[in-house]
């Protein structure tokens, strides 16, 4: 990630009002993992997975739940390359990011994702959870593993920024 990337993490952070929480999302090409935050923004679970048709549609889909859920900000998972590089998908997911955008005014920050999804089936595979359940929560529970990551960094953020 980027100075601009972690910039904008700020900038959402500072944005948010008490009680709002956050949405994680794992863009995949056919599936939108997603989780949530809790009011006090420590804790991510996973929460569920939207099958993706086209744009506008998933963009109504995801602000809906946005308005029912107390939203305040998005943690758009960015899928970098292991060496950190961005290749197609994280193009891909910018894309969707800027198109987002002009939909709503909810800040958006992006997070990197990397080994999201190797680590949410890990878990689900010490958890001895069969593989057709995990086939069917696999993308949310990467999503909760990615806002998971947002979240500690919010808290260091924070600490930090107290005076002592």
């Amino acid at each position: 990630m980027n100075d601009a990337d972690l910039e904008k993490m700020q900038a959402l952070f500072d944005t948010l009002t008490s009680g709002q929480r956050l949405l994680g999302m794992d863009l995949g090409t056919k599936t939108i993992g997603l989780a949530l935050s809790d009011a006090g923004r420590s804790i991510a679970t996973a929460w569920q997975t939207v099958k993706r048709t086209k744009f506008q549609k998933d963009a109504d889909i995801l602000l809906g739940l946005c308005q029912v859920e107390n939203i305040g900000g998005l943690i758009l998972g960015l899928p970098l390359n292991m060496d950190g590089s961005e290749g197609p998908r994280a193009q891909a997911t910018r894309a969707f990011a800027r198109n987002l955008a002009t939909r709503t005014e909810l800040p958006l920050a992006f997070w990197d994702e990397r080994l999201s999804t190797v680590a949410a089936e890990r878990a689900m595979i010490e958890a001895d959870m069969s593989r057709k359940k995990r086939a069917e929560k696999i993308d949310a529970a990467a999503a909760a593993f990615l806002l998971q990551g947002a979240l500690d960094r919010l808290q260091a953020m924070q600490r930090k920024s107290q005076p002592r």
